[in-house]
C-alpha cells in the first residue's frame, strides 16, 4: 500500500476526508449513505449525511454489489469533475511549453494544488504520457522548430530549446532528433533507414526503419509513389533497400494487414510535435474492432476544443496501422478522410471488427 493511499485506511480518516471534501481520497474509496441508498465519492458536493448513516466501500463496484446506486449528483459532480481535470492538465501543458527549462514533478504538483502521486496519475490519465515523457515531446518540438529556422546556428537553437549547456543536449540528442542536429536541419543528411516495398490485398506497401524503430508505413496503388513520399520526408537521409531480413519485418506489417488479430508490436521512431505524439499515443490505446471520434480523442488528451488539431495530427501520421489513425471517426460515427484512401480506412474497420 503506497502512504497515499494509507492516509485513507481507517474510518476515521475517511470520514474526515469526506468532511474536507478531499479530491485526492476520490481514487482510494467511496461512501454509502444507508437512509438514501446512494454511494458517493469524498469530494461530492451532496449534503453531508450524518455520520452513524455512513459506510465506506473500496471501490463503487463493491458499493453496488452491496445494493447501493451512485446519486444523481455525483453523477453530474463526475462531469464537472471531468472539465476540471482537462482544463487543469490543459493548464500545466501550456506551463511545460512555455517554461525555458522543464520543470520538475514537485514543481507541476505545487501548480496544480495536489500531491506528486495524484499529480503524475492525473496527468497520464487525461494525455496518455507521463509529465516527464510529455515534457521531452515538447522538448523535441522546440528543437525542431529552432533547428528549422534558416539563419539560426545549431548552438543558438540548442540554447532556443531550453537546454542549459552542450554536453546536456549531446547526451539526449539521439533520443530527441533521432539523429545528429546538424543531420536533422540537412533533411535527415547522415541518417541511414532501411527500407522495402511490398504488396498487400489493399495495395502496395513501403515500411522504412531507422536506427530507432519503424519510422513509416506507408501504402499506395503505386510503388513507386511511396519511395518518393518516403524520400519526401527524409530528402537528404541514406536510403537503403531493405535485405532478406529486412524484408521478413515487412511480412510481419503485412501479416498484420491481413489478419489484425494477431497484433503488431514493434518499436517506432515518432517524429513528430508534442501536440501530435499525444494524439498519436491516444489513437494506440484505442482497442481494435472499435473506433473513436476526433471529439473523442480531443477529451481523452485534454484539449477538449482541439477537435480540428486532432484530424490534423492524425492526417500527419506517417506510420499506417500501427498507429491506427484508421480507428477514428466523425462524431456520428461515419466514415472520414484517411491519408491512405477512405476505402482502405473501411477494410482496416472491417477486417478488426471481424477479428
Amino acid at each position: 500500500m503506497n502512504s497515499i493511499a494509507a492516509t485513507y485506511e481507517t474510518d476515521d480518516a475517511r470520514w474526515e476526508a469526506i468532511r474536507k471534501r478531499d479530491v485526492q481520497a476520490d481514487e482510494h474509496f467511496v461512501y454509502a449513505v444507508k437512509t438514501t441508498g446512494v454511494y458517493c465519492r469524498p469530494s461530492s458536493s451532496t449534503r453531508l449525511p450524518k455520520r452513524e448513516n455512513v459506510e465506506f466501500f473500496d471501490t463503487a463496484e463493491a458499493a453496488e454489489a452491496a445494493g447501493y446506486r451512485q446519486s444523481r449528483r455525483a453523477m453530474g459532480d463526475q462531469t464537472s469533475a471531468a472539465a476540471g481535470r482537462a482544463a487543469l492538465v490543459t493548464r500545466i501543458c501550456r506551463l511545460i511549453d512555455e517554461s525555458e527549462t522543464p520543470p520538475n514533478l514537485e514543481e507541476l504538483a505545487a501548480h496544480a494544488g495536489v500531491s506528486t502521486f495524484h499529480f503524475h496519475r492525473l496527468f497520464k490519465a487525461e494525455t496518455g504520457l507521463t509529465p516527464k515523457a510529455y515534457a521531452s515531446a515538447s522538448r523535441a518540438r522546440r528543437l525542431r522548430e529552432e533547428l528549422s529556422t534558416p539563419d539560426a546556428s545549431v548552438t543558438s537553437a540548442i540554447y532556443g530549446a531550453g537546454f542549459n549547456s552542450n554536453s546536456r543536449f549531446y547526451a539526449q540528442s539521439h533520443q530527441l532528433l533521432g539523429m545528429r542536429a546538424r543531420d536533422y536541419r540537412a533533411g535527415g543528411a547522415g541518417a541511414v533507414i532501411r527500407f522495402a516495398v511490398g504488396q498487400c490485398s489493399l495495395g502496395a506497401i513501403l515500411v522504412a526503419q531507422s536506427q530507432r524503430g519503424i519510422c513509416a508505413i506507408l501504402m499506395n496503388d503505386d510503388p513507386d509513389a511511396l519511395v518518393r513520399d518516403l524520400q519526401d520526408q527524409f530528402p537528404n537521409a541514406q536510403l537503403i533497400g531493405g535485405d532478406a531480413d529486412f524484408e521478413q519485418l515487412v511480412a510481419q506489417v503485412v501479416g498484420f494487414i491481413e489478419a489484425p488479430s494477431i497484433g503488431l508490436n514493434l518499436p517506432l521512431d515518432l517524429r513528430g510535435t508534442a501536440f501530435q505524439e499525444r494524439v498519436w499515443q491516444a489513437l494506440r490505446e484505442i482497442p481494435p474492432g472499435t473506433t473513436a471520434s476526433y471529439s473523442d480523442i480531443a477529451e481523452r488528451i485534454g484539449t477538449p476544443k482541439a477537435t480540428r488539431a486532432v484530424a490534423q495530427a492524425c492526417g500527419a501520421n506517417h506510420i499506417a496501422v500501427a498507429i491506427p489513425c484508421h480507428r477514428v471517426v466523425r462524431q456520428d460515427g461515419n466514415i472520414s478522410g484517411y491519408r491512405w484512401g477512405v476505402d482502405r480506412k473501411r477494410e482496416l474497420l472491417r477486417r478488426e471488427a471481424v477479428a
